[in-house]
Parts: C-alpha cells; structure tokens; sequence
C-alpha cells in the first residue's frame, strides 16, 4: 500500500501532522485520544479501507525513544540490528525461539528492559534459521520488528 494513502486513513480519522516515515509502515501523528481508542480506530479504518485486516502497533515518543536508547548492541556497519514491538510478553517468545534455533556466526538476540533486540550478520536476515520462524503465521499479528536506524528516525520525527 501506498504511505500516502495509508497517511489520507489517519487524517480522515481526525489525527493531525501526519507524515509517513520511510515505505515501511511508520506514521508519526498527533492526538489527544489514548492509545487504546486510536488502535481501535485506526484499525477498523485501514481494514475498511485496504480491505483486509488491519492490526497495528502504535507507540508514543518516550516508547520510542526507550526502544532506541536502551539498544545493546553497537553499531557495525556488517550488521543489522532490529527493535521488536508487539502483543503483550512477546519478548519472552522470540527469546524462546531465538534461543530454540541454530545461530549463524555472531548473531545475537537480547531483551532489555522489556524489548527485544536482535543482530544478524547483513545478507542473512532471511537466510538465518530465526529470520525464517519470524515469517511464521502462527506470530502474524504479535509483533513488528524495524531496524533501529528507523527506530532513530522515527524518534527524531516526533
């Protein structure tokens, strides 16, 4: 779907300053509503509007900012390192996989005050045995990942 179109939903639901970061699903808005009414919101407007159903993760600055500052992994420019958000303990479950799978050279995974983090070698996010349960149906609508660059732009969108 396009970014602009997905930033057309989210004015007609009535938020304000909204802007689409990269192609990759991150819109940064302003409300008053909680989070809890906006998911409900944005989530019956996009299932109605691009026809399939919508589940979306929404975070406010200091969650963002969170997940960017307590990142334990430096950055490499040989390496990838992903931010988690999702459902409830979903933490718990990708450590569990991630422990459960087969470990190509110096990928790591770490849970920091409440947040996953993962770093792959580049080139192997796909290819690695973890990257592949991530694709799994069964985890479809219990979490998103984004490298943490994004998760720095993002922030310094907001």
């Amino acid at each position: 779907m396009k970014m602009a179109d997905v930033c057309s939903v989210f004015s007609k639901c009535g938020l304000s300053n909204v802007t689409s970061i990269l192609a990759s699903g991150n819109i940064v808005f302003s409300s008053t509503k909680t989070n809890s009414a906006l998911k409900k919101l944005l989530e019956k407007a996009m299932s109605e509007h691009f026809n399939y159903e919508a589940f979306l993760f929404l975070k406010d600055k200091n969650q963002v900012e969170q997940i960017s500052s307590k990142n334990p992994f430096k950055p490499q420019p040989d390496y990838h390192i992903y931010g988690f958000v999702g459902v409830n303990d979903i933490e718990t479950v990708l450590m569990n996989e991630f422990q459960k799978a087969e470990k190509i050279p110096h990928e790591e995974a770490v849970i920091v005050a409440g947040n996953f983090y993962w770093k792959v070698s580049k080139g192997n996010t796909l290819n690695s045995e973890f990257g592949k349960i991530l694709g799994n149906k069964r985890l479809k609508n219990s979490f998103t990942s984004r490298n943490m660059n994004t998760f720095e732009k993002v922030y310094h969108k907001m």
